[in-house]
């Protein structure tokens, strides 16, 4: 969800600067501002007692994070904190809901928004009750291609590591190697110097697609 940076200006937002792996907000404190990333990446997850990681989302330019409690007025649900150098853009709270009664087509799209994320939310918890790992990474890369979210829309070449994978699908990252080397020898995606494409999306290496 990207709210329009001027109107926001306008509002009385600010620019934040935060250096990589400055944290943002904390689970469980309470929520002041609405958030949404100018550039950089904010790596948006939870921590278990164990110290394993279960990664949410990794949050790219021009998108909000931490929405939920600015709807319910709870805590924060998970943690967000600098992947690299980055610039947020951030209201009060209290300005986010006159601007949601103000513009009922911005909290539309939170709605549309909350929406998704929630079904993915269940879409993956059948996935991991249920699924082979290769089955479990080949549905977040089908949701990911959906969304248009962590894919390069030009060469389909995914913008995860094998790491976040793994944490988004609670594998070992052994397990992420091993199993897209399968999928790469099926076809279902491809493997080209180390990065990761679609199955049937071409790899194509441009100036644009570099990063």
């Amino acid at each position: 969800m990207m709210i329009d940076i001027d109107l926001l200006l306008t509002l009385g937002a600010t620019y934040k600067k935060v250096s990589q792996g400055e944290i943002i907000f904390m689970e469980g404190s309470r929520c002041n501002f609405y958030h949404q990333l100018v550039c950089g990446k904010i790596r948006w997850n939870n921590i278990n007692d164990e110290g394993k990681e279960y990664l949410q989302s990794m949050v790219e330019p021009g998108e909000s994070f931490g929405e939920l409690p600015l709807f319910d007025e709870g805590p924060y649900v998970a943690s967000a904190t600098a992947e690299e150098d980055s610039v947020i853009i951030k209201l009060h709270i209290s300005t986010f809901h006159q601007l949601l009664a103000e513009y009922p087509e911005i909290l539309m799209s939170f709605s549309k928004l909350l929406a998704q994320r929630l079904k993915f939310k269940f879409f993956m918890l059948k996935d991991l009750l249920c699924k082979e790992p290769e089955e479990r990474i080949s549905s977040l890369l089908t949701y990911l291609r959906q969304t248009k979210h962590n894919i390069c829309a030009e060469c389909g070449k995914v913008k995860l590591t094998r790491q976040q994978i793994a944490n988004m699908t609670c594998l070992r990252v052994e397990t992420v190697i091993r199993a897209m080397r399968n999928m790469n020898d099926r076809g279902d995606i491809s493997i080209r110097k180390g990065k990761v494409y679609c199955g049937n999306m071409t790899p194509v290496i441009s100036d644009r697609c570099s990063n």
